[in-house]
């Protein structure tokens, strides 16, 4: 997996490749962890670049949302249908709040 990072006043934007299975995960899960505490704590997860999510994935998903809105943010992810198929699969679309594109997820930050 790689990825980007770009910061502004409210949000952090990550845009990654790759694949977010059980070898990518305890990396992604740091990196994104540690930047959630630097702030700001409203993240977009710009998954649209990714060809695989396995269990693994998904776990570390739903800890950084719930990490993100325990430090008084928001987690918003955007997916690709791959990626919303293996969400929806485990019913955590609600949850994971999965947005179709960037753009949406740029606006729904910057009205938080």
């Amino acid at each position: 997996m790689r990825g980007t990072r770009e910061v502004q006043d409210n949000y952090q934007l990550f845009r990654l490749t790759g694949l977010l299975d059980a070898f990518s995960e305890p990396t992604f899960r740091k990196v994104i962890s540690k930047c959630i505490e630097e702030g700001p704590t409203h993240i977009i997860l710009d998954l649209s670049q990714i060809d695989f999510v396995d269990s693994s994935g998904l776990g570390a998903l739903v800890q950084l949302t719930k990490q993100a809105q325990s430090a008084g943010g928001t987690s918003q992810i955007v997916t690709n249908a791959r990626v919303t198929q293996t969400v929806k699969v485990v019913r955590l679309e609600q949850f994971l709040s999965l947005r179709p594109s960037v753009d949406i997820a740029l606006e729904n930050a910057k009205q938080s």
